[in-house]
């Protein structure tokens, strides 16, 4: 892990705020969402990019009743059910 040397305040709220330089070179504009993740005695912050429900993968996603299910696991799901997908 590399260290920027910046560091921050947590504000009353738990609040902190990423420097402009971090969410330029990340590509993090204003509504982004992050995901927070813990590992060991780290905290680590990824902008979030949605996934399978089922697979965790992020290939040709399909939201269905606002949940992402990817072109694999539908095909294998209709195979379980018995049903032959043709694309």
């Amino acid at each position: 892990m590399k260290s920027t040397g910046i560091v921050r305040k947590i504000d009353e709220l738990g609040r902190i705020v990423l420097p402009i330089e971090l969410r330029r070179n990340f590509d993090i504009e204003v509504g982004v969402s992050l995901e927070i993740f813990v590992d060991s005695d780290k905290i680590v912050l990824r902008k979030y990019e949605p996934a399978d429900i089922f697979t965790g993968n992020m290939d040709n996603l399909i939201e269905y009743k606002g949940k992402k299910v990817s072109l694999a696991s539908i095909k294998e799901m209709a195979a379980l059910a018995g049903l032959t997908v043709t694309k």
